[in-house]
């Protein structure tokens, strides 16, 4: 079934969720950290936040570098808690790295039952896709859920507790590769928004991010 992602779903979505926001890429490919860059009246990091919280998200956790300083300010000024910050000591090593560093971290809400894996450079998606997402994984509570478009998986991933505990000690080198190893496939939810197809890799992207998706 193919959901409109321009329209708000409604019912109870999923209420003990935590986010994870991957912060700790070097973001070689913009020349700057895409983060930080201008996203409708704040920055990339504070409008993902902010959408998120408009989720209702029980926690949300930003994964960054342990020598970014930039990042570390702009999470200062949007007054991100510090206890909520998880830091990736070995960033270098990927995306990876940085999921395994959340799913080791001790300072998760102890009533969460699922998370929300957040890339840094979808800005993008629509509100109403990200909560049919999660009204559909709350449908789905024991499976891995992911957005799909045109069947084609994307992200957020959604994953269930016993899903998130076994990254820790995951022995795959990217989130793909772990989830192939799982006895079975992610549940797909097939979301009619374009964003999903879309991701802000470089400065081209992110002016043509600004002018498709950012004012409307």
């Amino acid at each position: 079934m193919t959901i409109d992602a321009s329209v708000d779903v409604g019912g109870n979505a999923l209420l003990d969720f935590g986010v994870v926001i991957l912060a700790a890429g070097a973001s070689s490919r913009m020349g700057q950290p895409k983060l930080l860059l201008p996203w409708g009246g704040t920055s990339v990091l504070g409008h993902l936040i902010a959408q998120w919280d408009a989720l209702r998200a029980g926690q949300i956790a930003a994964v960054l570098a342990a020598s970014d300083r930039a990042v570390s300010a702009e999470l200062d000024r949007l007054d991100f808690p510090e206890g909520n910050r998880v830091v990736n000591p070995i960033p270098e090593r990927g995306m990876f790295s940085s999921i395994q560093c959340a799913a080791r971290w001790d300072g998760w809400n102890a009533e969460l039952t699922h998370w929300a894996i957040v890339l840094g450079d979808q800005p993008h998606l629509r509100l109403g896709t990200l909560r049919a997402l999660l009204d559909f994984a709350n449908a789905q509570s024991i499976q891995v859920c992911q957005p799909s478009r045109r069947g084609r998986p994307r992200h957020p991933v959604v994953v269930p507790e016993k899903v998130f505990l076994e990254l820790k000690n995951a022995r795959a080198e990217t989130l793909k590769d772990f989830l192939q190893t799982l006895p079975s496939s992610a549940a797909l939810c097939e979301l009619d928004d374009p964003g999903l197809d879309f991701d802000v890799d470089t400065p081209a992207d992110y002016e043509q991010a600004i002018r498709l998706f950012c004012e409307r």
